[in-house]
């Protein structure tokens, strides 16, 4: 007797979507117990799969992790720095495009969280917090540092201690981050509008870079 399509496991009639299945699976389970919590046979049976399949395609789970972190966060800092080789605007509007652009892809996806995991989970798992500096925190930093290199340059904004301004910058959006991802927020929930409050820092910001003008 021949068994029907729908007869078969899941993970026998959807083998196209398997990775894309299990990175979704992983960032959701990583995201909300953490990376020692997070087991490989919960992400299989989340994604719909066996155990030894999500081996097929990843050896154990700190690179099941480093994909995720692969899929979700890095391309976006690839398009964040084609955007600053390529922009012919003023660099205000370059920084503002940049972080509503990672409001949009990141700050509002599963995938915002990782950052406060690995704040989080450094100490005990110091080889992911190595991969994770590497791929995403100094990067990011470069383009950040990048685009008020460009803004100097260009006489848009004024001379200023780029590597320190990098990190007054950068300082915000990972609160805003934690915030977003903890149980007992600093301040109400209901106040917390991430798109009012990123308006409200880049204001901010910005009149304090641009050049000052004559009384």
């Amino acid at each position: 007797m021949e068994c029907s399509i729908d007869s078969k496991p899941r993970w026998e009639r959807r083998k196209d979507a398997r990775p894309q299945e299990l990175l979704a699976a992983a960032i959701d389970l990583f995201v909300e117990r953490g990376f020692a919590a997070t087991r490989l046979e919960d992400v299989a049976r989340r994604a719909g799969v066996s155990k030894g399949t999500l081996y097929l395609y990843y050896t154990n789970k700190e690179e099941l992790f480093k994909a995720v972190v692969r899929e979700s966060i890095v391309p976006f800092i690839g398009e964040a720095e084609m955007s600053v080789a390529e922009f012919e605007g003023h660099s205000a509007d370059l920084l503002r495009h940049v972080m509503l652009s990672w409001w949009s892809r990141i700050g509002q996806s599963k995938a915002s969280g990782i950052s406060k995991l690995i704040l989080a989970e450094a100490g005990n798992f110091p080889e992911l917090a190595k991969f994770y500096q590497e791929e995403v925190t100094r990067r990011g930093t470069r383009m950040i540092s990048s685009m008020l290199e460009r803004g100097v340059s260009r006489g848009e904004f004024r001379n200023v201690d780029i590597p320190q301004l990098t990190q007054v910058l950068i300082a915000p959006m990972m609160m805003l981050n934690t915030w977003k991802h903890c149980a007992v927020a600093p301040c109400d929930a209901h106040e917390l509008q991430p798109l009012a409050f990123i308006d409200a820092f880049l204001d901010m910001a910005l009149h304090g870079l641009l050049p000052r003008t004559a009384p």
